[in-house]
């Protein structure tokens, strides 16, 4: 089996603090040999930096999330820039627009994505998108600045074959999770699935959040690893109707094309 790069984990969440080494150890045996680490503010962007120049089996973001955007600002764009010149930061993000929760107000995420969208072209990295249930605003956002990005990943997508759609016109790769094993909430997403083209499948795990549903012998405290990566892939490929090795090893190119890995 190819080896797996869990493109999105919130590694550096307390949720991890106690046996985040065990953790890294427990993917790697499930052959998950590489791991992105999710910036959602400075200061987890920060610390997933550190994390990564650490460890050569980790990645990481830098970026704020739509939940923070009230904290952006040009000392907070300074600093990401700074974390955006290392060399294991491989994206801006996680960046994008949160109406379902609205913890900042639409007009602050707005323009925290846009000045975000703006640091990615300066800096010629990808984003790591994070959007829900502000399909039509997200849309119109990237729209006006795709032609200035050099890629990016619809992270944790969610949605139906329309918003796929949108999404692959944008010539975006769509992050795959343990949500199409909901069976109460992934329908949509399995849906679109068959119809995604193989060059812009990524695979993640959002861990901590997101524990597959269908696992047969879920954790006591239910939380997510990325070691359950391997089950998010034998759930993909049996609904797009391939072998698991094809599915990985697209993964994988994929992977290593939008993130510039080495």
């Amino acid at each position: 089996m190819t080896e797996l790069t869990d493109i999105g984990v919130n590694l550096a969440h307390d949720s991890f603090d106690r046996d985040r080494a065990d953790v890294i150890a427990r993917a790697q045996s499930a052959g998950v040999t590489r791991m992105i680490v999710t910036g959602t503010s400075v200061t987890a962007s920060v610390q997933a930096a550190a994390l990564a120049a650490t460890d050569a089996r980790l990645y990481a973001t830098a970026g704020i999330h739509p939940h923070h955007a009230v904290e952006l600002d040009e000392h907070s764009i300074d600093s990401l820039r700074g974390l955006l010149r290392q060399p294991r930061v491989v994206a801006v993000g996680e960046c994008g627009l949160d109406y379902f929760r609205n913890y900042s107000p639409r007009d602050a995420q707005r323009s925290a994505f846009d000045a975000q969208l703006e640091l990615a072209a300066e800096c010629r990295l990808p984003v790591f998108l994070h959007q829900r249930a502000a399909h039509e605003d997200f849309v119109e956002h990237v729209a006006k600045a795709r032609g200035d990005l050099t890629g990016g990943v619809a992270h944790c997508f969610t949605g139906g074959p329309e918003e796929l759609e949108a999404y692959l016109e944008l010539d975006l790769y769509i992050g795959v999770t343990g949500w199409i094993c909901d069976e109460r909430r992934g329908g949509e997403l399995r849906a679109a699935l068959p119809k995604l083209p193989l060059d812009r499948l990524l695979l993640e795990t959002d861990a901590p959040y997101l524990l597959p549903r269908d696992l047969e012998d879920k954790p006591r405290n239910r939380r997510n690893e990325p070691c359950y990566l391997p089950h998010v892939l034998e759930r993909v490929a049996g609904i797009m109707q391939r072998p698991a090795a094809e599915i990985a090893a697209a993964a994988a190119a994929n992977t290593e094309r939008l993130f510039n890995l080495v």
